[in-house]
């Protein structure tokens, strides 16, 4: 059986900023190993989350970002208002992170939508018509055209949506997955209202 000590469960708690319990709970579940146990604390962390996204959320900030080059004057920036449930997590260290964060990650990656349920149905169509065409010029078979034009539908949330997208600093995790280990982190609901990206070379 593996061993651990109160030791591994500080440095964990270190590392993530999760409670002792929860921390405790993920060095037991995982026998001792750390790597392991992030990971155990991430997903239980999501899934957590999922009972506090119907709460209402009166609270939050609104975040500025703007991206420097050097000495030359910023020309790429960001608006965020990210909103929680108390003022008391609002002026907290970790969720002013998070919406600095998510401000950074939205300038470099230009979301269009919030969510998915945002996108246009009549967006979503013509995107689907592109890729059905493309598909029945390309010669693939009748059978699979349906699975392809789903996957690259997929592929336009991805990249348009920003809860979808990966988030910048970790591929692997989206920035919905973001907010929702935040969620169970902080025990309260947390959602993004509204945002405006700012780019002097586009249009």
């Amino acid at each position: 059986m593996a061993q651990f000590s109160a030791k591994d469960i500080k440095t964990l708690r270190d590392q993530t900023g999760a409670g002792m319990l929860d921390c405790k709970a993920a060095v037991e579940a995982t026998g001792g190993d750390l790597e392991k146990a992030r990971v155990w604390l991430r997903e239980h962390g999501i899934a957590k989350a999922g009972k506090r996204m119907d709460r209402a959320t009166g609270n939050g900030v609104i975040e500025a970002y703007l991206h420097r080059t050097g000495d030359y004057p910023p020309q790429n920036g960001t608006l965020l208002e990210l909103n929680c449930e108390s003022d008391f997590v609002a002026k907290g260290d970790d969720f002013r992170l998070l919406a600095k964060e998510i401000a950074l990650h939205i300038a470099a990656a230009a979301p269009r939508w919030i969510s998915r349920d945002d996108v246009p149905p009549d967006i979503i169509e013509a995107e689907k018509d592109i890729y059905m065409n493309k598909a029945v010029e390309e010669g693939k078979p009748e059978a699979a055209i349906a699975k392809i034009v789903s996957g690259q539908v997929e592929g336009f949330y991805k990249e348009n949506c920003l809860l979808d997208q990966p988030y910048v600093r970790d591929p692997k995790t989206t920035v919905g997955d973001l907010i929702k280990e935040h969620i169970g982190k902080l025990q309260e609901n947390i959602t993004v209202r509204r945002f405006s990206r700012f780019n002097i070379k586009e249009a």
